[in-house]
């Protein structure tokens, strides 16, 4: 145990000496600091029925696409290009040490950055003076699903770091895996209400790895613990893959 925390004070040491780090943190603040205000300026003209604490989680997707790529990409490609992660596996400590601190490294920055989100609500609740707009259910469960939904996106951006030497290709494919998880759930619905069969048990697993689904119930303050188990399992399960890949590749040079 005490291996791993060495190696993951290395690797958030590593994080703050990175400036594509400091760039992720910088685009994330600007860009969810104008969607908040955009989200407000919309809420203020139509009167809307949903807090704009609310509508601003359920854009949880437009940060995902571009924190986890430059959050992943480094993390083992880089270290396999420049032949460190073999140096690395020589040392008193193994692939599951490595990527672990990989994770919860990355991890710890991407829930950093949507805590500092929080300043908004509090921005948004001193001028107001309004507590309707700072419903705390809604706004725990919001918290909650960016907290289990963000650990299967970094475990999705660990595992494509973990296929390739390229930082690059590994930006891409971790983008391509979020996209896909997102897509796939969404256009899955679709299919289901075209679908005149009786297919309630096809339904219920479409709705039960429907990440946008969750996010609607999670900002609504329906907490559920089926999706915990669900990014609690996915999440483990591609960081095992990623385990293996990084074993495969280590025990072939």
């Amino acid at each position: 145990m005490g291996t791993f925390f060495t190696l993951l004070r290395n690797e958030l040491r590593a994080m703050l000496i990175t400036p594509s780090t400091y760039i992720a943190g910088f685009l994330f603040l600007v860009i969810m600091g104008f969607v908040f205000q955009d989200l407000l300026a919309e809420f203020i003209r139509n009167n809307s029925d949903t807090a704009p604490a609310t509508d601003f989680i359920r854009l949880f997707w437009l940060p995902a696409f571009f924190l986890v790529p430059l959050f992943t990409m480094k993390s083992i490609a880089e270290e396999r290009r420049l032949g460190t992660i073999e140096t690395l596996m020589t040392t008193p400590v193994n692939s599951i040490q490595v990527v672990l601190a990989k994770f919860f490294g990355a991890y710890l920055y991407y829930m950093v950055l949507w805590g500092t989100t929080l300043s908004f609500q509090y921005v948004l609740y001193y001028f107001a003076k309004e507590p309707s707009l700072l419903d705390a259910g809604p706004i725990v469960g919001s918290y909650l699903f960016i907290a289990i939904s963000g650990a299967l996106f970094i475990a999705l951006g660990i595992l494509a770091s973990a296929l390739t030497r390229s930082q690059l290709v590994a930006g891409i494919l971790g983008f391509a895996f979020v996209f896909l998880t997102l897509v796939i759930g969404r256009y899955s619905v679709e299919i289901t209400n075209y679908d005149n069969s009786d297919s309630t048990l096809l339904s219920q697993v479409v709705d039960y790895v429907q990440v946008f689904q969750h996010a609607e119930d999670f900002t609504s303050g329906l907490v559920d613990s089926r999706p915990f188990v669900l990014y609690l399992t996915s999440t483990i399960l591609l960081l095992f893959f990623a385990v293996v890949a990084v074993e495969t590749r280590s025990s072939k040079v």
